[in-house]
């Protein structure tokens, strides 16, 4: 289900610090500035993941895209926590653009789960790709702790992700859906890299990678170690999909990774990137066109994006998309779902009615 989207008025003040001139105070450029309305933001920080995660390097290509072809604009790609952590930096006026997980951005857009009391309305410039739920283990901590569905994982040590990231988001996503308990594991917040390490050292026994499919952690960890991907059986991806955080069935087919010859069963998220609501409405129009007329340097740092980094992808936003954006899909002739429309805009096809 759809958010019911607020009126103007309701756009709340942490996602319009972003465009409060120097000499303005905060609260004052927060009351003044609507949706769509701040000024030209020329030097933008992107704000991605770690420096190992497929969402820096989708910031560098954004980077150059911006550099190199919008004049006037520069771009840098900061290394942060990912998509929690994006979305608060959006808010708070510490970035210009994130890259997100689809159910962090809803949680942020409703003010649920992390943003309980404390919402950040954020809207999409354009979907990214599917991010990929991937319960890693080692093959012989597999065997003998009997790991064949997900919640095998009860009563022993598990990476959720970093502090504030969307992996350990999604993870605490997942666990409640199944009813599973933080009090029923023993709890480790890590990193990708860190889960990586502490796997080889016996330190855990499996963690959570939400991520593109063919992650680069996970292949390395693989040529190193003899791996294994805990399955999400069926009823309990029945429970994940039919349940909070818009999650679809996927499966990962056998030889992605180095060792696991056979499908496994799992679910996905879709990443988007976002802005804060004041975001010019202009200057997202002029992003969101030169990404997809040079998408190929977006598929060059990130290959198996290639299939979905096309603009009818948009129909699968978690949050509403900008107006910016908005007049580019326009022009593309994609329609874009009513419950995704901004309050107050209509679709080219409504106006001609």
């Amino acid at each position: 289900m759809r958010r019911t989207l607020l009126p103007l008025a309701a756009v709340s003040a942490s996602v319009l610090l972003l465009a409060a001139c120097g000499e303005q105070p905060a609260e004052q450029a927060a009351e003044e500035i609507g949706l769509g309305e701040g000024p030209v933001q020329n030097n933008l920080s992107i704000v991605t993941g770690g420096t190992t995660g497929v969402y820096y390097p989708i910031g560098g290509a954004l980077r150059g895209i911006i550099g190199d072809n919008l004049e006037g604009q520069t771009a840098s790609v900061e290394a942060t926590g990912a998509s929690v952590e994006n979305i608060r930096l959006l808010g708070a006026g510490d970035g210009h653009l994130g890259i997100v997980q689809g159910d962090a951005a809803d949680q942020g857009f409703t003010g649920t789960a992390d943003f309980e009391g404390s919402p950040v309305e954020t809207y999409s410039l354009a979907v990214l790709y599917p991010n990929v739920f991937h319960a890693v283990t080692l093959a012989g901590i597999a065997e003998s702790n009997g790991f064949e569905c997900f919640s095998d994982v009860v009563d022993h040590r598990y990476s959720v992700g970093d502090i504030g990231s969307g992996n350990e988001a999604t993870t605490n996503q997942v666990f409640e859906s199944l009813e599973i308990a933080s009090s029923d594991l023993e709890i480790q917040q890590l990193g990708y890299a860190e889960t990586a390490n502490a796997l080889t050292n016996n330190q855990l026994d499996a963690g959570s990678w939400v991520v593109g499919q063919g992650h680069s952690g996970i292949t390395e960890l693989g040529t190193t170690e003899d791996i294994a991907l805990i399955e999400m059986c069926d009823d309990e991806r029945d429970a994940v999909v039919s349940g909070y955080g818009g999650y679809t069935e996927h499966v990962i087919p056998g030889g992605t990774y180095p060792g696991v010859e056979d499908d496994v069963a799992t679910i996905a998220v879709w990443n988007a990137l976002v802005v804060p609501g004041s975001f010019n409405e202009e200057q997202a129009y002029e992003i969101t066109k030169a990404m997809f007329e040079h998408i190929d340097e977006v598929v060059g740092v990130y290959a198996p994006s290639e299939e979905y980094l096309v603009p009818e992808t948009i129909e699968n936003s978690p949050v509403p998309v900008h107006p910016g954006a908005v007049r580019f899909y326009e022009e593309q002739g994609v329609d874009i779902p009513a419950d995704l429309l901004p309050e107050g805009a209509a679709s080219a096809e409504g106006d001609d009615e």
